[in-house]
């Protein structure tokens, strides 16, 4: 911050522009950045909330989850776009086509910035340790979310021996040669194709809108704030409620049809436009995990008894909390009660 041009770039930081917000591309990137700075209906949250004990205070917990992840992201803020108005005074261009987004801006713009630093190869070292040890932990916790669903649905075939390893193992191999493909010569290329629509845009504004409205509505809010008070010993604000049931379904809906009204084609370094056949392939992406939850309502309605009608009312109760409310004062998690197990997170 001590760097000429440093506050400029901080006032660029802090003063928006409110002519920005009509532009539906600026509310999906702002909502992607919360669904991936909190991790939101990708099951992270879930799965390592999932190893406390029964009684464990999860409703402080997410608000001092919530302060320390945005307070965490404005400060680090203020030490990007000071750097980034020293470097548009440097090169002598405006700010905003030095503010650029994606892998330039980890890539590019960063090394450069740190060149600029005293001492700059200990700061370029640190730069990518943290880049490296960035990308780790947030792979540990994405498997662990998928081996732990595997291990509560399927227990018996998955924790005997050193299966559950060696399935990891498995997984971590199809993942890194799928991989592969991203450090080709066309990784960019490849990159900006599931950045568009497998890790942002509809699928998980969709997934929030569905967790939403079961939650609120067939879960039920009511019953969700009384297993709340089961565990902590008083109800969350009734505010809480509220964003269950209304706020976030229409706030999630709302966007998801501003973007879908305002669609434009996904293009490469702002000026490339994709041919057909990428579409195709983003959308087969973004359908392939959506495609699990009608799928799977399906199977439910096939194997239940009754009328079609029936089994829908069957298929959409809540499950008892007797199988729940017996962990309490009892075991560590609500997984098996293995102690090699809690110990994994």
């Amino acid at each position: 911050m001590t760097l000429p041009g440093a506050l400029h770039g901080i006032k660029y930081y802090l003063y928006p522009n409110p002519m920005r917000l009509f532009d539906p591309q600026v509310w999906m990137d702002a909502g992607t950045q919360v669904f991936y700075s909190y991790a939101i209906c990708l099951g992270c949250l879930t799965t390592l909330g999932s190893y406390n004990k029964y009684n464990n205070n999860c409703y402080r917990d997410s608000f001092y989850l919530c302060l320390l992840n945005s307070g965490t992201s404005f400060v680090s803020g203020m030490a990007i776009f000071s750097i980034l108005g020293y470097m548009s005074q440097q090169q002598g261009v405006d700010i905003a086509s030095v503010a650029d987004s994606g892998p330039g801006l980890v890539f590019i713009v960063y090394p450069q910035a740190v060149t600029l630093l005293p001492f700059p190869q200990v700061w370029s070292a640190c730069f990518f340790i943290m880049i490296i040890l960035l990308g780790i932990d947030g792979q540990f916790v994405g498997l662990e979310s998928v081996m732990t669903s595997l291990s509560d649905t399927y227990p018996s075939q998955i924790r005997y021996g050193y299966r559950r390893e060696l399935l990891l193992l498995l997984i971590c191999a199809v993942c890194y040669v799928l991989g592969l493909f991203l450090v080709s010569q066309a990784g960019a290329y490849i990159l900006q194709i599931f950045d568009h629509y497998v890790c942002s845009g509809p699928t998980l504004l969709l997934m929030a809108i569905l967790q939403s409205v079961v939650i609120g509505w067939i879960y039920g809010a009511d019953r969700f704030c009384d297993n709340i008070q089961d565990m902590i010993g008083y109800k969350p604000i009734s505010l809480l409620k509220y964003c269950w049931m209304y706020v976030t379904p229409v706030i999630c809906s709302g966007t998801l049809v501003f973007m879908l009204l305002k669609y434009t084609p996904m293009k490469f370094n702002k000026s490339y436009v994709y041919p057909g056949w990428a579409y195709l392939i983003g959308w087969f992406l973004a359908m392939s995990s959506l495609m699990m939850i009608p799928v799977t309502m399906v199977c439910k309605l096939a194997k239940g008894k009754g009328t079609l009608w029936q089994r829908i009312k069957s298929c959409s109760q809540p499950a008892d909390d007797l199988a729940v409310k017996t962990q309490k004062n009892g075991s560590a998690s609500l997984h098996a009660p293995d102690a090699a197990h809690n110990l994994k997170v």
